[in-house]
């Protein structure tokens, strides 16, 4: 009997489901992640011979478009909920500062590297760079704040450290955020690179008013959603009382999905509409529910992420780069990242040692490979095949250097925290 594609899909998904209920465990505490495992299993699947899979990204863009932009709907839904901060100016200047200064700083750097360094057409530099740009809520777990807390923190604002707070709210933001950019790079290719064609065009529609659609409809799911969760006058309709986790799903996608329809940015209005659920009712335990139920779903679905591109590098991804763009992703995760983002947390919430963890975990991940798919959906680039073996390669090697360093790290700064905090009951 041959060995057909769904056949073999079902024993994957198996396989990698019960792999992931038990992995997590099993590496806790220790220089591995689950992403590296999965990255490492699909790699080893792509170097079999035989296998009835074809896993190239550049074949098959739809594909990957819709399978990363449903995991990074889930994992934003996830980020939100887990916030304990409340917004605000000053609780959240470390964020502010990330995405305002930052991420453009990075995208012009990626880009700048990426067309002078590699050769790319300006266009397709533009896009290397948004889509590189961000980081990642998929693969960042490790650096990522926990379950919600519950309402015996006296003080939200003390609730998570400043490394895992600003690490998940710049990345519940920024692929929001970066998406002007991949548009402004759509129409380069398409118009040109005469700013005089469309730049106006583009921060009328592309930057204010999707982003103000999003915000909004963000906003408004949320409080609908808040309503019905938790303060219905009926209490039928007070979905808290059922304890049903798939209700953050539902609300995933009534925000991406009406943000969208009305030609916003449907991830931010993901994350507002998590962050203002997350706010209804602060430190309600139904929140751990939703919560956890969406991390399980985020957990299968970024297993079959990884497994694809794992097998995608194994057969041949990367078989085409030089070392120009393998200094240009060692560039991102090394230098730029980092002493970018240090500059822009000077002085802001934190210590030195926070500022330097915030600033090299900058996980480059699934969301970049949505934006590329998306892209080249929309217009033709030059060299497109260069981009998507770029962002493969960033991606991978940004799985094994944050996988390896991150639970090392954060022991260290949590322990560092323990101590600062022991101190200060010392001295009450």
């Amino acid at each position: 009997m041959d060995l057909t594609l769904p056949d073999l899909a079902f024993l994957v998904v198996g396989v990698g489901a019960l792999l992931a209920a038990y992995l997590p465990r099993l590496v806790a505490g220790r220089p591995l992640s689950l992403p590296i495992v999965f990255l490492a299993l699909g790699v080893v699947g792509g170097l079999l011979p035989g296998l009835p899979v074809e896993a190239d990204p550049v074949a098959h863009p739809t594909f990957v478009e819709h399978l990363t932009e449903v995991t990074v709907i889930i994992a934003l839904m996830g980020a939100g909920l887990g916030l304990d901060r409340p917004p605000g100016l000053r609780r959240w200047m470390s964020t502010w500062r990330l995405l305002a200064l930052a991420m453009p700083l990075t995208i012009a750097a990626v880009a700048l590297l990426g067309w002078w360094a590699v050769g790319l057409a300006p266009a397709t530099a533009l896009l290397l760079g948004a889509a590189l740009a961000p980081t990642d809520p998929v693969l960042a777990g490790e650096v990522q704040v926990g379950e919600p807390a519950d309402e015996g923190v006296d003080d939200p604002d003390r609730a998570e450290d400043e490394v895992r707070f600003a690490l998940t709210s710049e990345a519940g933001l920024n692929d929001a955020l970066a998406f002007p950019f991949v548009y402004a790079a759509i129409l380069m290719a398409t118009e040109g690179a005469g700013l005089t064609n469309w730049v106006g065009g583009w921060l009328a529609y592309e930057v204010a008013f999707k982003l103000a659609v999003g915000l909004l409809v963000g906003y408004g799911v949320g409080r609908l959603m808040g309503k019905l969760t938790f303060s219905s006058s009926r209490k039928a309709l007070r979905l808290a009382e059922h304890r049903e986790g798939s209700v953050a799903i539902t609300a995933t996608f009534l925000a991406y999905g009406a943000a969208e329809v009305l030609q916003g940015y449907g991830f931010l209005a993901v994350f507002v509409a998590a962050v203002v659920i997350r706010s209804s009712e602060r430190f309600h335990d139904y929140h751990r529910e939703l919560h956890h139920f969406v991390e399980q779903v985020e957990r299968l679905l970024t297993v079959l992420v990884l497994l694809l591109l794992g097998m995608a590098i194994g057969d041949g991804l990367l078989a085409d780069l030089g070392w120009q763009e393998y200094a240009l992703v060692a560039a991102l995760l090394l230098v730029i990242r980092p002493l970018i983002g240090l500059a822009t947390l000077r002085g802001s919430c934190g210590s030195a040692r926070e500022h330097l963890a915030i600033a090299f975990f900058g996980v480059r991940g699934i969301g970049s490979a949505f934006y590329v798919a998306y892209a080249v959906g929309q217009a033709e680039f030059d060299d497109a095949g260069t981009v998507w073996a770029v962002v493969g390669l960033a991606v991978a090697a940004s799985v094994v250097l944050h996988g390896v360093t991150a639970g090392p790290v954060m022991n260290v700064l949590d322990r560092r925290v323990q101590q600062v905090q022991d101190g200060e009951r010392a001295e009450v």
